[in-house]
């Protein structure tokens, strides 16, 4: 009896003629003669349009605002162009040219609500609780006049944070750590020279430390300089397997200030205003303010000096809105890319290819380069209609928007279509493994679109979200993250709001690492497995 062993098939075909470049030609070939693959991704670009306008057109902003008028739902911005909270109460004065202010902090206390709920009149189940808030600030500052956005600079003492030294409400640098107490004050100061305001901080009023400088280009020869105290909203966060929810309200901080000491050619008498608090009728409004008794200053203070970020609350809608139609075009494109594989496979037709290009691992490279340049330039102009079709219908419904550099809307365009041409390789890579195209298509989707959906639609605890967005594939959706987390910012940060936990290129090379992985097996078995 003679037993015989199958070995895969092998062309005696010369290698010259396997040329890479016949090679991404014959596969460019046969990838724009079916017709129903170039159909499939022009589908895809319309599809990821398309949702993006139908999330666009399912969303309204609208309320009465006084006497039946309109909302107003502008939000200030800053020096840059950013929108921000500019919310405190401050005692000033006038400073014309070069000067400094320095004060001494010996207390900082605040009060929030219980839970989070809003204290309402008649309600004792609604308290005031105390306690001051991480980032609750009192020292001093230098402003650009008393409109909401103006330029300043600023040297707090904070809740929980020790001393901060912030700028134009997106700049913050450290100073000494700790709290305050009446055995323990902390000493403050801020000079000008020019445009160039410098900080400085002191445990005894006699040794000085800089905490850094701030050029605050185009301020005016007179400033107003003074003393403030602010307190951001006190939030309370529920998390359940259903998704998050909150319920916030104003927080106070009420600071002691003494030894007050301002040089320069300041006005005689100091003024005192509370920015931002939506006027002496809101609620809580009667608490805010400030008094004095001969050197010592007590300010009460609520809001927030700092830059506005999603998830707070703000209606405002970021270039990744734009883009929420992006996991429906992937799933077109991994269906487009797996069939490139597996349709030779199903007719038989691997056996041709492989005779004519004997070079198998070849055979995949050319395919892999074929189907992702396709699918970049796919990505490419499906992210770019989307974010500018999406992004003008979301305008004219009356939304507001963050403002978004240049470089990083082009940013996240490319990287857009970088995850389409990543994810397609790797469907094509499963495809070649599994050699079917709905097992290739289930798994492409489960590792990248499932976890981005549960993530993002905050179907999930913001914890188990954010691991999701950075373990697994969907960590490339960060490419298309364009809002910035501050530390001075108390925010959830979840991948709901448009956070993720990696950097941008950082998510999308997560996807590489798993395409990578997947192309090599694919390339091994394709050597070792009969076609």
């Amino acid at each position: 009896m003679t037993t015989t062993t199958a070995t895969p098939y092998r062309s005696t075909q010369a290698a010259a003629r396997d040329g890479f470049l016949r090679l991404l030609h014959g596969e460019w070939t046969k990838f724009r003669t079916v017709r129903g693959w170039v159909v499939g991704m022009v589908t895809a670009a319309l599809v990821t349009v398309a949702v993006g306008l139908l999330g666009a057109a399912g969303s309204s902003i609208s309320c009465s605002g006084p006497h039946g008028g309109k909302c107003d739902h502008s939000v200030p911005k800053g020096p840059g162009g950013q929108e921000i909270r500019d919310a405190m109460t401050l005692v000033h004065r006038p400073l014309t040219g070069d000067g400094s202010i320095t004060v001494r902090i010996t207390s900082l206390t605040g009060r929030y609500p219980e839970g989070g709920r809003q204290p309402a009149d008649g309600d004792p189940g609604a308290t005031m609780l105390s306690g001051v808030q991480p980032w609750a600030k009192a020292g001093v500052i230098v402003k650009d006049g008393t409109k909401q956005g103006s330029a300043y600079a600023a040297v707090a003492l904070t809740g929980a944070h020790g001393v901060r030294m912030q700028d134009d409400f997106t700049h913050d640098v450290a100073g000494i750590p700790g709290g305050v107490s009446a055995a323990s004050p902390r000493w403050l100061r801020l000079t000008r020279a020019g445009d160039t305001l410098t900080g400085y901080d002191s445990a005894d009023g006699t040794h000085w430390h800089t905490i850094g400088t701030a050029r605050l280009a185009g301020l005016p020869e007179t400033v107003q300089a003074g003393l403030f105290t602010t307190s951001p909203e006190y939030v309370v966060t529920s998390n359940s397997l259903g998704g998050s929810s909150s319920n916030g309200a104003p927080s106070r901080a009420t600071a002691v200030f003494d030894s007050v000491d301002l040089h320069g050619k300041a006005g005689a008498a100091w003024a005192a205003d509370v920015l931002g608090g939506g006027g002496p009728d809101a609620p809580g409004a009667a608490d805010l303010g400030y008094r004095q008794a001969g050197g010592t200053y007590t300010l009460t203070g609520s809001g927030d000096v700092a830059p506005e970020v999603p998830g707070r609350g703000s209606p405002a809608k970021t270039v990744e809105n734009s883009l929420i139609g992006v996991f429906a075009g992937l799933v077109v494109v991994t269906v487009v890319a797996t069939m490139f594989v597996t349709a030779e496979y199903r007719r038989g037709l691997i056996r041709t290819t492989l005779t004519a290009s004997p070079r198998r691992g070849r055979v995949l490279a050319a395919k892999a380069v074929v189907i992702g340049a396709v699918s970049f330039l796919t990505g490419l102009v499906a992210a770019a209609a989307a974010v500018l079709v999406v992004g003008a219908v979301e305008r004219s419904k009356g939304f507001p928007t963050y403002p978004t550099p240049f470089a990083t809307s082009v940013r996240v365009v490319v990287g857009t279509a970088a995850l389409f041409a990543v994810t397609a390789v790797l469907a094509l890579a499963l495809g070649t493994v599994l050699r079917r195209s709905a097992g290739a298509v289930t798994a492409v989707v489960v590792a990248i679109v499932l976890p981005y959906i549960l993530a993002v639609a905050a179907v999930l605890p913001a914890g188990p979200s954010r691991w999701l967005t950075r373990l697994t594939p969907a960590a490339a959706f960060a490419v298309e993250q364009s809002v910035h987390q501050y530390a001075q910012v108390a925010a959830d940060y979840t991948p709901a709001d448009g956070y993720f936990p990696l950097a941008p290129w950082a998510g999308l090379g997560v996807l590489c690492a798993y395409a990578a992985a997947v192309v090599a097996t694919a390339a091994v078995l394709l050597r070792r497995r009969d076609a």
